[in-house]
């Protein structure tokens, strides 16, 4: 089965945006040092590539974990700013609806050939 066009563009979008926060991560610590938020903040940014490149692979699990992921953001945004809030419940809105669609359900319910 022939992965969606929008699956493969939300999965590098996913890849992209997690390696340059993991970039910035790296970068923030090198100038201040370890905290709390640095110590929670490196696994969520891992988790954003992790997601894309299972969804790739149509792992069922890589889609909810990036729905997760986005309700998260969600989450936390609307504890600091409003348009924030609303910016990431959009992206969620639009995010969620590209990963249920029906091609993508096919996507992720196929199972690929075995090898022989």
């Amino acid at each position: 089965m022939k992965r969606p066009f929008a699956i493969t563009v939300l999965s590098w979008l996913f890849i992209a945006l997690g390696v340059v926060s993991l970039g910035m991560d790296v970068h923030f610590v090198a100038g201040h040092g370890w905290g709390l938020d640095e110590a929670l903040i490196f696994p969520v940014h891992g988790l954003a590539v992790v997601a894309g490149a299972f969804m790739l692979r149509g792992a069922d699990w890589a889609r909810w974990l990036t729905v997760l992921w986005m309700a998260f953001h969600v989450v936390i945004t609307v504890l600091n700013a409003w348009h924030g809030f609303a910016f990431h419940a959009i992206l969620f809105a639009g995010i969620t609806c590209l990963l249920f669609r029906a091609d993508a359900r096919a996507w992720f319910r196929h199972k690929p050939a075995a090898k022989s």
